[in-house]
């Protein structure tokens, strides 16, 4: 059952509805994702490490793996491609919630929802290109990835991170993960070349300016 907020919560809510006024939140460090779609072998544990986490029943995933194939033999190929919420540096579900759910922390950049604000509108699910907001009907509410925040915040990594066994999915902050400055196994100094925002059929991160980076296979990568 939702909370019944006092006076101040929700003043402060209602801070963060005001689309006419919006301005993205400049966090002090940018925390995003990386993943390696070479050498990820689509185990799906990140999806079950995720969902186990969160408590998710069937349906709803937080943590999606995509499996591109395609080709003529003998020329075929596969990999894959795994995606969450991309925390944007300019999200387009904020600003389309209705009740101030949905926030952006100011410290590591990390986009959240809370639930007890949530009312089940959907908007923000409708708004965002990625398909990271998911609805859970036996809440009525939309919930997504916090990047685990509770466990960043002790000095951890997300589930997903961890669960990893190939270790292609990390987290870090998005400028040292540009810069090839970030100490991760998700790449090697060859991997840095190939370096990406987008793969093909993502959206243009343009739109939002998404907080993840790929490793990009070469049937994957959008020419330009």
């Amino acid at each position: 059952m939702a909370k019944k907020l006092n006076k101040q919560e929700l003043r402060e809510a209602l801070k963060r509805k005001a689309r006419q006024t919006y301005e993205p939140v400049k966090p002090k460090v940018q925390m995003g994702f990386i993943h390696n779609n070479v050498d990820c072998i689509g185990c799906r544990a990140c999806e079950m490490a995720c969902k186990d986490k969160n408590g998710l029943p069937p349906g709803p995933r937080f943590r999606r793996v995509q499996y591109i194939e395609g080709g003529t033999f003998p020329k075929v190929y596969a990999y894959k491609v795994n995606m969450s919420c991309n925390h944007c540096a300019e999200p387009a579900c904020l600003p389309s919630c209705p009740t101030g759910a949905i926030w952006k922390r100011p410290d590591n950049g990390v986009v959240d929802i809370d639930s007890s604000l949530c009312i089940g509108c959907r908007k923000c699910e409708a708004a965002c290109p990625f398909g990271a907001p998911q609805f859970i009907p036996e809440l009525n509410i939309v919930a997504k990835c916090n990047m685990c925040i509770d466990e960043l915040e002790a000095g951890r990594k997300p589930y997903c991170v961890m669960a990893c066994m190939m270790r292609v999915l990390d987290v870090g902050p998005i400028d040292q993960i540009d810069k090839g400055a970030y100490d991760t196994k998700a790449y090697s100094e060859a991997d840095k070349k190939n370096l990406v925002r987008q793969v093909k059929h993502m959206a243009d991160p343009e739109l939002t300016n998404p907080s993840i980076r790929f490793i990009a296979h070469e049937q994957g990568k959008v020419k330009s």
